[in-house]
């Protein structure tokens, strides 16, 4: 298969024919990988559901790595490395100090402890789990960045995709053993609800710091479709493989109803977000 043609073009150039401008990051080939990154960590996932113990752990961490690396690729490709570097910035490294006050001190999420199946630790937070942040938190962003002409909604509406998104996360990796939370409360799906307060807060905080960071897609059309699929496929395979595989009909439904909810309001398109002077992204309904 060659990575050229009409086709490849279609897919990958923020410009036609590929070309870009000086000072502007390349896209063309990136975004092919991005997509094979993004065929390769739906392959990873489409086991998950049919095996158990060790193998399910391996294909945990394998799937959130690519979903990580995904994102970072298409970050660089589209908004070139100072971005992506004050992205990683904001989602792996505020992603690991705010799991290290979490283990330590239970603030913000409650408190909770992380059990040994999810690889080496830092800290006593799993390297891994960073990662899962920047690997949400860039799809988020990406969506709700149709709403930067008012920072306060887009940030909460980021804030509220990643919240509504662990309502199916955190029971899954509970009955997996990856973690195991202390004391009581009132609680959803046997999860606290300061968790998803936790979530709230700090998925918001962390939209608002990368809508403070200038985007180079600003100024130019850029192909958000790999994001967007990435976004998509995490909330349809959520609510599929607890219908049908995990028999959680209560974390399919919270789930669903909230993230989807979220994502209509943020997929709506408004009158105040419009500006004939800045073109919309690619890949936005």
């Amino acid at each position: 298969m060659t990575l050229h043609g009409p086709a490849f073009t279609a897919l990958g150039s923020a410009r036609p024919g590929g070309r870009g401008i000086p000072g502007e990051p390349p896209t063309h080939r990136a975004l092919a990988w991005g997509w094979i990154l993004v065929l390769a960590t739906v392959a990873a996932q489409i086991p998950y559901p049919l095996v158990d113990g060790t193998g399910r752990s391996a294909l945990s961490v394998v799937a959130v790595l690519l979903l990580a690396v995904t994102s970072a690729v298409h970050a660089l490709a589209t908004r070139g490395p100072l971005w992506t570097a004050g992205y990683l910035a904001v989602a792996v490294g505020g992603g690991l100090i705010v799991e290290i006050l979490g283990v330590h001190t239970g603030i913000p999420f409650g408190r909770y402890a992380y059990g040994g199946s999810l690889g080496p630790r830092l800290l006593g937070v799993p390297v891994v789990v960073p990662l899962a942040w920047a690997m949400m938190t860039y799809p988020s962003y990406v969506l709700v960045r149709r709403h930067r002409r008012t920072p306060v909604r887009a940030a909460v509406l980021g804030g509220l995709v990643l919240a509504a998104w662990d309502l199916f996360l955190d029971p899954q990796m509970v009955t997996a053993g990856h973690w195991r939370w202390l004391g009581g409360g009132p609680a959803l799906n046997a999860i606290p609800l300061t968790n998803l307060l936790g979530w709230l807060l700090v998925g918001t905080v962390m939209t608002a710091a990368l809508l403070a960071l200038p985007d180079p897609a600003d100024r130019a059309r850029r192909d958000e479709r790999i994001p967007l699929a990435l976004l998509a496929w995490s909330y349809l395979s959520s609510v599929l493989v607890n219908l049908a595989f995990f028999d959680k009909p209560g974390v399919a439904l919270a789930g669903g109803v909230a993230m989807g909810a979220v994502l209509a309001v943020a997929l709506r398109p408004w009158h105040a977000d419009r500006s004939p002077d800045t073109p919309e992204p690619r890949g936005h309904p």
